[in-house]
């Protein structure tokens, strides 16, 4: 929920004073919040400090996205754009560096390590955000055109001051045929923006979190052969950093074709392997036992895993930065941002309630035939946008309002 509240924050914010100003604070507000778990004295102090680092990520959720879509050249903007999924997955295996050697700290040392060592990409990303330009569309919104120069050359796209103001009166000239008042939210720009938020929506509720958040207590009851719980718990974190590895090659792949096959395509044929793979899984837990099931539930989420990272993991991210036109990107990004956390969030309460009520395979049967609903939305309301420019993209979304 701190996630949602600081991605709602920050899209006025970085509207109003810029994209950089915004990304440094965040990065200083995730190692505050980073070393404060790790020190924290009592619950209160770690539940605020994980609400603090939950307002960073939202607020970077909402703006980063949006300012690769603005800085990354368009045939090169899906692949910068869905980078950031190889990041999410390297927390498991840091995990697993931990608890493997101090299995005995677990309940001591081992969660404040984890949660500190947080502190240490946020400082390299304070210290590397100070030495970024700001975004060159934003500037030349503002008119800044001597500043966009300075921004572009630091990518060696040597244009001058001239070019960029002519390319801001072209683009202001392209809004006004298309009746667009910067101010105002256009009927093209609301239903880009439903189309983002109900795409976040089942990005979360297809299953991903069923196994980053909830993979470790899910396995355990099958991995756990005596009385160690520890130990089971251990061998369960360690069969979800293989499944973050699988995410990690997988979404090589996205980051190799979503510019070449594009968007659409690969978010059609992820949810069409999603819910297969899902249905292989509850197959595995309902009808089979001992070493069968543990085979069938692991193929089951890995190619769960490997479909939702090259078709779904990202693509919802590179849409959000993509699908608005400068003058409101930041605040229509926040509004996606704070979609896909609140769903996020909604999962994150409702499955334990679901895995007690109903049971694991139909739990995971209901992640299937959410993936297939979501294959039905993917075909009727996301259009191809590889190697679209954003202006080209909003007008995509214009004229499909109109009609």
């Amino acid at each position: 929920m701190g996630a949602a509240v600081g991605a709602l924050a920050a899209g006025p914010t970085s509207d109003r004073l810029g994209r950089k100003s915004l990304l440094i604070a965040d990065a200083a507000i995730y190692a505050i919040g980073a070393l404060l778990s790790a020190f924290a004295w009592d619950a209160w102090v770690l539940l605020f400090a994980r609400t603090l680092i939950g307002l960073a990520i939202g607020a970077d959720s909402a703006i980063a996205t949006a300012y690769i879509a603005e800085y990354a050249p368009k045939a090169r903007r899906g692949a910068l754009g869905i980078l950031q999924q190889w990041m999410i997955t390297v927390s498991y295996l840091i995990a697993l560096a931990v608890l493997v050697p101090l299995p005995q700290h677990a309940h001591s040392f081992d969660w404040r390590l984890l949660l500190g060592l947080g502190a240490v990409p946020a400082l390299f990303a304070l210290v590397l955000r100070t030495r970024m330009p700001e975004s060159p569309r934003w500037l030349m919104r503002q008119g800044r055109y001597d500043d966009t120069h300075d921004a572009l050359a630091k990518l060696d796209i040597d244009v001058s001051a001239e070019q960029i103001e002519r390319s801001a009166h072209e683009v202001e000239e392209q809004e006004a045929r298309a009746g667009r008042n910067q101010r105002n939210w256009t009927r093209g720009v609301k239903r880009a923006l439903i189309v983002v938020c109900v795409f976040f929506a089942f990005q979360q509720i297809t299953g991903i979190n069923l196994t980053f958040y909830y993979g470790p207590k899910v396995l355990q009851p099958y991995l756990q052969s005596g009385s160690d719980k520890v130990q089971a718990a251990i061998a369960a974190v360690a069969v979800t950093a293989l499944m973050s590895v699988v995410n990690v090659v997988a979404t090589f792949f996205a980051f190799k074709f979503v510019d070449r096959v594009g968007r659409r395509k690969l978010a059609l044929g992820g949810y069409a392997v999603m819910a297969v793979a899902m249905l292989i899984g509850a197959a595995g837990v309902a009808f089979t036992g001992g070493l069968a099931r543990i085979i069938l539930i692991m193929v089951g989420l890995n190619v769960f895993i490997a479909a939702f990272a090259i078709g779904v993991g990202g693509t919802g991210w590179l849409i959000q930065g993509e699908y608005f036109p400068t003058a409101v990107r930041g605040r229509a990004a926040a509004l996606g941002a704070a979609a896909d956390w609140i769903a996020n969030f909604a999962l994150i309460l409702l499955v334990p309630t679901m895995l007690n009520g109903f049971g694991l395979a139909w739990l995971m049967v209901m992640f299937a035939v959410l993936s297939a609903v979501a294959l039905l939305f993917v075909n009727s309301f996301i259009p191809e946008t590889k190697e679209l420019s954003v202006e080209e993209i909003t007008e995509i979304f214009e004229r499909q309002a109109a009609h």
